[in-house]
């Protein structure tokens, strides 16, 4: 298949479904264009998550988004976890589905963390072959996200934006930009994360990820419990000018706050796009308001 004739079409300004926020959502119409759901939350057969999660699919459109499908590890694949994500996409019908250039565990461990693969030619073939592998069973592409890092190998053969220009391309996937995680792995590994966004391929790129994140002085940890700070705002407005409409959400993990304070952050997101004189195309989906759409360049 040839995806970037089929890459989706942009969805607008979303945010991260979680639970604290479940009454305000099913019971009005907050200015949110899309939800992005963490695939494993949901992969459960029926109960209460489900039927909200059908509740909020019938108003929003909603992508999938997983941190274990661990595509980077020498173990073999957990077709298992594949079999109930499959499942569970053909419930949602998600816009798109995705998950992280790296790998969680081997032999049987899972360590829950989103662990660095080398820079390498091999294994770089190794992941474009079981990019292929997992997209040939779930009869679709996937984007794949760049994880926030805080080693690297003393054998890498490559810049990270090189590795996943070349991932994409060879795989035939797409990918989903952490513009956070991009910042966080300049700062611990001294790059010009500039440079970073000016490499990818643009056509490949469907979804920005902004989040906040812990800066200790001599190394930023990626934990999504802040707001997103300037630097990273500074850093999407690059993105959003050099990519174009990209569907775009606000990623909050951990000390959740009311959905006011997310939505001050998701203005913030349409302001800076609408400055870079990007021009998201008209939604295609009823239950919001859509002000994405409307926004006035501000003063």
């Amino acid at each position: 298949m040839s995806l970037p004739s089929k890459k989706p079409s942009s969805l607008g300004f979303g945010l991260g479904l979680r639970p604290p926020h479940y009454p305000e959502i099913l019971g009005g119409d907050p200015p949110i264009d899309w939800f992005e759901i963490l695939s494993e939350n949901y992969m459960v057969p029926g109960g209460q998550p489900m039927r909200i999660l059908d509740e909020i699919n019938e108003k929003y459109p909603l992508v999938m988004h997983g941190v274990s499908m661990s595509i980077g590890s020498t173990a073999p694949l957990d077709m298992d976890y594949l079999r109930d994500l499959k499942k569970l996409a053909q419930r949602v019908k998600p816009k798109w589905i995705s998950d992280h250039i790296c790998w969680t565990g081997v032999h049987g461990l899972n360590m829950h963390d989103l662990l660095p693969l080398p820079m390498t030619q091999e294994a770089l073939d190794h992941l474009v072959e079981r990019i292929k592998q997992v997209q040939d069973f779930l009869g679709q592409p996937i984007a794949l996200e760049n994880a926030s890092t805080y080693v690297t190998f003393k054998d890498d053969e490559m810049t990270e934006w090189d590795f996943i220009n070349e991932m994409a391309e060879q795989a035939d996937c797409l990918l989903l930009l952490d513009i956070n995680n991009i910042y966080v792995s300049s700062f611990n590994h001294g790059f010009d994360p500039h440079t970073y966004v000016d490499a990818i391929n643009p056509d490949r790129v469907v979804q920005f990820h902004l989040a906040g994140h812990q800066n200790n002085g001599t190394h930023i940890v990626d934990t999504h419990d802040h707001p997103v700070i300037k630097d990273v705002w500074d850093l999407y407005g690059r993105a959003i000018k050099r990519f174009g409409p990209v569907s775009t959400m606000i990623e909050r993990d951990d000390n959740i706050p009311p959905l006011d304070e997310l939505l001050e952050e998701l203005e913030m997101a349409r302001k800076i796009a609408d400055q870079q004189g990007v021009q998201f195309p008209p939604l295609e989906h009823q239950g919001t308001s859509h002000i994405s759409q409307k926004m006035e360049t501000p003063s």
